[in-house]
């Protein structure tokens, strides 16, 4: 999805931009290319830089409620230092690594409701302008993947999706936010968790697994949440099913462990734990998280033998499509 626009910091008569992204989905932590395309305008321009802000849209709870806004969690300088001739087409080729913690957008080829973009800003002779936005699709890392197929073929089901603004307290978490991935539990544990939450944390040594389960409440005790992290390497091989199963038991049965922290701390090596994990109380909600209902992933629905089978109906898989388009255009209409 690509939106040329001219400059309008410039006025009729500037350059346009028009950055475009090589198609194949990206994995976090790995490389995107594409060029900027660059068409002088009605005069020779300086171009002082150009650089590319990887935004995403995350929900945010503040006083007075929840709100949506885009956050800028990435920047690149791509280019700069020449000169534009009149209507002289330029293209800059680019190759940038996306962070490890970025959101995953798709599985399968399915889209999970969870909107990232590339935005392009053009500096030209002491004006700035964001002169482009373009669709990010980020597919899953091959751990992750293995870790929401074995949550599939356990019976688990995709809710929905997010960006949660705020930190987990224990973890290596390097962005401002966090994913959260919410699946329906199979009728084994249905009667003990509404549902459970996800979270992957990746980093070059690994990655850690949050999850979240809201429990279902007794008739004399209220409900709550437990949280456990695991940590895993980005090549291991082993009977997943196994384990996720067995970090799910751990985390229902562990539902009165409080207090207890991480061995680790932000920005600590990663070592694999196996179905041993780390729980604790649910410091999300003192540092930014809210209790979310069904988020921008509320479209998405997934078949029982896989977490993104398919998508149910055209209108559900229009109703995500429209929703990335509203978001770019309305971001164009707010820069501009």
């Amino acid at each position: 999805m690509v939106f040329k626009r001219l400059l309008g910091s410039l006025g009729v008569g500037g350059p346009t931009v028009d950055t475009v992204l090589d198609p194949a989905p990206v994995l976090p932590g790995g490389t995107l290319t594409g060029q900027v395309q660059l068409k002088g305008g009605q005069a020779d321009f300086d171009i002082e830089h150009i650089a590319l802000e990887l935004v995403a849209r995350v929900e945010a709870e503040h006083e007075d409620g929840e709100s949506e806004g885009v956050v800028v969690f990435d920047r690149f300088t791509v280019g700069g230092g020449f000169r534009l001739a009149a209507e002289e087409p330029h293209r800059v080729p680019f190759s940038i690594t996306l962070p490890w913690e970025t959101p995953v957008t798709e599985l399968y080829g399915q889209p999970l409701g969870i909107v990232l973009g590339v935005r392009t800003e053009l500096a030209v002779a002491g004006a700035k302008d964001k002169g482009d936005l373009d669709q990010l699709t980020v597919a899953p890392l091959p751990v992750q993947e293995a870790i929401l197929e074995a949550l599939g073929q356990l019976g688990f089901g995709f809710r929905s999706a997010d960006l949660e603004y705020g930190r987990i307290g224990g973890t290596g978490q390097q962005l401002p936010f966090y994913q959260e991935i919410e699946l329906t539990p199979p009728p084994r544990y249905a009667h003990q968790v509404n549902e459970i939450e996800l979270t992957f944390l990746a980093g070059p040594g690994g990655l850690e697994v949050v999850l979240e389960a809201d429990k279902r409440g007794g008739l004399l005790s209220p409900g709550h949440d437990a949280l456990t992290r695991f940590t895993v390497g980005h090549h291991e091989e082993r009977d997943w099913n196994a384990s996720v199963d067995g970090w799910i038991r751990q985390l229902i049965e562990h539902r009165t462990t409080y207090g207890h922290q991480a061995a680790y701390g932000h920005g600590a090596p990663y070592a694999d734990h196996g179905h041993g994990g780390h729980h604790a109380h649910d410091d999300r909600h003192h540092e930014g998280h809210h209790r979310s209902g069904p988020g921008m992933g509320t479209a998405v629905a997934a078949g029982a033998a896989g977490l993104a089978v398919g998508v149910v109906g055209g209108m559900v898989a229009a109703e995500v499509v429209d929703e990335v388009g509203d978001f770019f255009e309305g971001d164009e209409e707010d820069e501009g």
